[in-house]
């Protein structure tokens, strides 16, 4: 099969890899104990992959908002994101933990 793929222009190569992460809008998949090959056909790079898939939808806030909160508000990551959860604004939830 890989002599067949060479004369045919394609090449596989695998790639050890212990997380991958597809970001889409809505939600994060995140596949564990990933198995990745590189497909080259032609010029054009693909990828193979499976694993175990978890899916995790996507808070209102990135990980940089909650960062900014636990800076700004000297908190825990943990009251950072629940401060954001309720408020789902970064400045309301900065000043509501700086009030306590």
């Amino acid at each position: 099969m890989e002599k067949m793929m060479k004369r045919m222009g394609i090449q596989s190569v695998s790639i050890e890899a212990e997380e991958v992460v597809i970001k889409t809008p809505e939600k994060d998949i995140i596949i564990r104990n990933p198995q990745v090959s590189r497909v080259n056909a032609m010029g054009q790079d693909t990828f193979q992959i499976s694993g175990d898939v978890e899916e995790k939808e996507k808070e209102g806030f990135s990980s940089e908002d909650v960062e900014t909160v636990m800076t700004q508000a000297d908190v825990s990551e943990a009251e950072a994101i629940n401060a954001l959860k309720e408020t789902n604004d970064l400045a309301d939830a900065i000043m509501k933990l700086k009030k306590k």
